[in-house]
């Protein structure tokens, strides 16, 4: 099977499939946040949480639903920093994939990925990374919500987690971004063999 990748390339394609990975279910799960609320585990992720609390009025109780799922709609997203992540975490992540999917394609077509084209790809990337850690920054932002204050002791505020702490996902999502711009940007220099010349 023809490959239009060196080595490097070969490698490059791996390592961008296995980040683009990571930070797309980093992205997913609702693992960024981890606290407690009425003795239960509580965890957000931007768009999703689990455990929630409701309200029984005809026992005039408070109890806590532990399950996961996303928030109804757009707007009942905590706060708008976490919406504006949502929306730039999800470019990023989308990036990357677009990236990853291509590169790895590049291992079984010939003359797919040229050098000039290995290098638009690492720009690509270099961009999804950036906007993977602009959402990961901006998600602290997000800390003063009610939401977020209640599972975390009435203690947060921007960037002051209170009693929460990260969890793996967030790690997960930022990591992947990180090698992303560290290391497959550099990689997808060299990525592409040199085009033939076709006399005509």
């Amino acid at each position: 099977m023809a490959s239009s990748l060196t080595c490097a390339g070969v490698i490059w394609a791996i390592l961008s499939f296995l980040c683009a990975a990571a930070s797309c279910v980093g992205f997913f799960m609702p693992y960024w946040l981890l606290g407690s609320q009425l003795d239960k585990p509580v965890s957000f992720g931007t768009f999703r949480r689990c455990s929630y609390p409701v309200r029984d009025e005809s026992r005039q109780t408070t109890f806590m639903v532990e399950q996961c799922g996303r928030y109804a709609s757009f707007q009942a997203i905590p706060s708008p920093e976490w919406r504006i992540c949502t929306i730039v975490t999800g470019l990023g992540c989308g990036l990357l994939l677009l990236v990853a999917l291509t590169a790895m394609m590049g291992c079984c077509v010939s003359e797919l990925i040229s050098r000039t084209v290995g290098r638009v790809a690492g720009g690509i990337q270099f961009l999804g990374g950036l906007l993977i850690g602009a959402g990961c920054a901006l998600y602290p932002l997000g800390w003063d919500s009610e939401e977020v204050r209640q599972a975390c002791g009435n203690l947060s505020e921007q960037f002051e987690l209170g009693t929460c702490r990260f969890g793996w996902a967030y790690y997960c999502t930022g990591g992947g971004a990180a090698v992303v711009m560290l290391i497959c940007t550099w990689l997808s220099c060299f990525s592409g063999k040199k085009q033939k010349q076709y006399p005509y």
